[in-house]
C-alpha cells in the first residue's frame, strides 16, 4: 500500500480492499460492514468452500434489506462486485486492512498473522477481533508488531455500533489512528483503549452479572426478582439472569474467568460458583433450552416476588436531606397525598409511623439495628416501577408494612429481599462506577469513551460515571467502605479512582 492509499485521520481509502479471515457470524458481519461502507471485500477461511457459503449469505442478508426497502438494489448490486471469496491466503495481497474474526486461541491468531506478514504490503493495518485474548501477545510473534491492533467489534456487528479500537503494548500511534478512522468512516462508534484484560466493556461490566449472583448465593432473592428489580428500578434493559441465559452461561462464564486470571485473581473479578455449576449441569440458558430459566415451550416464566397491598402511612417524617435520585421522593410523598415533616438529621432517613427508620442502602444491614428497613436504589424514583426494600428476620412487621405501603402509595410495586448489605441495584451501580474510575485511572481509557462504550456495547441506561455523580462518588466510596468491612476481601474495597473522585467531590470527610 502506497502513502496515497491511507489518510490515517481518515482511516484507509475508500477504494482500498479490505480482507477479513474467518467467516462465522462475526466474520460476516465485520465483512458486512466493510462491503456496505463501499470497500472491495475479500473472504478466506481455512475451511475449504466455507468463504464461499459465507459470501452467499452475507448477500441474502443484503437481498433482504433491499426487500425491506432499507438499501437500494443498485448499491446490493454493486456490493455483490466488489465481494470476493479466495482459497488461498495470498489471495489477500492487495488488502489494506485485513481483521481476522477466528477462534479465540494465541497459537491460531499468531500462526495466521505470522503467515499474513509474507503476502501482504508492509503498510498493511492488521487487526484482530478477539474480545479476550491480548493484543500485545497476538503481536509478540510478529516481525512489525506495530501495525496489529484490536478492532473489537460486538455481534451483531451490522447492527451494533461500538468498535473497540485497542492499541498493544507495540502498537503504533499511527496504526491505532487508522484503524479509529476507518472504523469511525464505517459509521461506528470507535473508543480507543489500552491492551488490558476485557478490554472497557468486558471488564466494567463484570459487577452487573457478578453482583446479581451473589445476591442470589447469598439468598436474598431468586433470579426473577433480581432481574425485575434491575430492570424496573435499575433502568437496565435487561436483568443479569435473563441476559446471560440469552449469550450462554459458558460464554459469559467463560469471559468472568478468564479476566479473572488475566487479573491474577483480583478478588474483584472472581467468578460465580453457581454460575459454574449451570455450566456443569449443561443449563447455558436458551442454547440449551434451560439456564436460570426454563424455555421449553410451554414453560411458565417465574414471577418476581411482589409484596401484597399494605396500607401507607398516614405521615412520616423526614430527617436530613436525601440526596442523589432519592432527592424526589419527599415531593413524591406529599403528592400521594402523605403528611410530610421535615427536621435536620446527620444521616437521612424517612421515619415511619410503627417506630423506625426507612434508609437507602448504604453497605449496612437491617439486623444490626432493631429500626431500619432498607430501599434500594432507582436509576429515577419517578418513572421506576418497582422498588425493593430488605429488612433482618426480627424486623417489626408493622416497620416492613409502613415502607411496603409508602412504596405502594407512590406507585411502586415492591420486592421484600433478604437482609443483604446494599441491596441490588446499589451495590451494583456501586461497583461499576468503582471499575469504570479504576480504568479511567489506570489509563485504560478516556472517561468519555468508558461512558461511550457501557452506553453502546451493553446498553446501560447512562454511563456509570455519569451515574456516580447523580449518586454522588461519596455515597458509593461510603457504600462500598462498609462492604468491604462485612466482605473483607478485597472486592469491595474502593479503588484509587473511586477515592480521587470522592474527595475531588468534597463529598467524604477525611477520618
Amino acid at each position: 500500500m502506497t502513502a496515497n492509499d491511507r489518510d490515517d485521520s481518515q482511516g484507509i481509502a475508500h477504494d482500498s480492499t479490505v480482507a477479513v479471515v474467518g467467516t462465522g457470524t462475526m466474520g460476516q458481519g465485520i465483512a458486512q460492514v466493510a462491503l456496505v461502507a463501499g470497500h472491495p471485500v475479500r473472504l478466506y477461511d481455512v475451511a475449504p468452500g466455507r468463504a464461499r457459503t459465507a459470501a452467499d449469505a452475507i448477500m441474502a442478508r443484503l437481498d433482504r434489506l433491499v426487500d425491506k426497502g432499507r438499501m437500494p438494489a443498485e448499491e446490493r448490486d454493486a456490493a455483490r462486485e466488489r465481494l470476493t471469496p479466495v482459497g488461498e491466503l495470498a489471495g489477500l495481497a492487495d488488502a489494506a486492512l485485513v481483521i481476522e474474526a477466528i477462534l479465540e486461541e494465541l497459537g491460531a491468531k499468531q500462526q495466521l498473522f505470522t503467515a499474513l506478514e509474507s503476502v501482504v504490503s508492509e503498510r498493511c493495518l492488521l487487526a484482530t477481533n478477539t474480545s479476550s485474548l491480548s493484543v500485545t501477545a497476538v503481536a509478540g510473534a510478529l516481525r512489525v508488531p506495530g501495525r496489529v491492533v484490536g478492532l473489537h467489534f460486538f455481534n451483531p456487528a451490522p447492527l451494533l455500533p461500538l468498535v473497540e479500537v485497542v492499541s498493544g503494548f507495540t502498537t503504533d500511534a499511527a496504526a491505532a489512528d487508522l484503524a479509529y478512522g476507518t472504523v469511525a468512516a464505517w459509521g461506528k462508534s470507535p473508543v480507543r483503549c489500552t491492551d488490558t484484560p476485557g478490554f472497557i466493556v468486558n471488564r466494567v461490566a463484570r459487577p452487573f452479572y457478578a453482583e446479581a449472583f451473589r445476591v442470589y448465593e447469598e439468598r436474598a432473592a431468586d433470579p426473577a426478582t433480581i432481574d425485575a428489580v434491575l430492570r424496573e428500578s435499575g433502568g437496565f434493559k435487561m436483568g443479569p439472569f435473563e441476559l446471560t441465559d440469552l449469550i450462554g452461561q459458558d460464554v459469559n462464564e467463560a469471559v468472568t474467568r478468564s479476566v479473572w486470571e488475566s487479573f491474577f485473581h483480583d478478588p474483584k473479578f472472581v467468578p460465580s460458583l453457581a454460575q459454574r455449576r449451570m455450566v456443569e449441569a449443561g443449563l447455558l440458558g436458551r442454547k440449551s433450552g434451560r439456564g436460570w430459566y426454563d424455555y421449553a415451550e410451554g414453560a411458565q416464566r417465574p414471577e418476581p416476588h411482589t409484596a401484597e397491598p399494605a396500607d401507607p402511612p398516614a405521615s412520616v417524617v423526614i430527617r436530613g436531606t436525601l440526596e442523589g435520585s432519592a432527592a424526589a421522593l419527599p415531593a413524591m410523598i406529599e403528592e400521594a397525598g402523605i403528611r410530610v415533616r421535615r427536621t435536620d438529621a446527620d444521616r437521612p432517613a424517612i421515619h415511619l409511623p410503627a417506630g423506625g427508620r426507612l434508609c437507602l442502602a448504604d453497605g449496612e444491614t437491617s439486623v444490626e439495628y432493631n429500626d431500619v428497613v432498607y430501599f434500594d436504589l432507582a436509576l429515577d424514583y419517578r418513572s421506576a416501577t418497582r422498588v425493593a426494600v430488605s429488612a433482618a428476620e426480627d424486623t417489626p412487621r408493622a416497620l416492613v408494612d409502613d415502607a411496603v405501603g409508602l412504596f405502594q402509595a407512590l406507585g411502586k410495586k415492591v420486592s421484600v429481599i433478604g437482609d443483604v448489605p446494599g441491596m441490588i441495584v446499589a451495590r451494583t451501580v456501586a461497583m461499576l462506577v468503582d471499575l469504570a474510575a479504576d480504568a479511567v485511572a489506570k489509563g485504560v481509557a478516556s472517561p468519555e469513551d468508558v461512558e461511550t462504550a457501557m452506553r453502546l456495547g451493553v446498553n446501560y441506561p447512562q454511563g456509570p460515571l455519569a451515574w456516580g455523580e447523580q449518586v454522588g462518588h461519596g455515597t458509593l466510596f461510603d457504600l462500598l467502605t462498609q462492604l468491604h468491612k462485612r466482605f473483607p476481601t478485597g472486592r469491595y474495597a474502593p479503588s484509587l479512582g473511586m477515592i480521587r473522585r470522592a474527595y475531588a467531590a468534597e463529598d467524604v470527610v477525611p477520618s
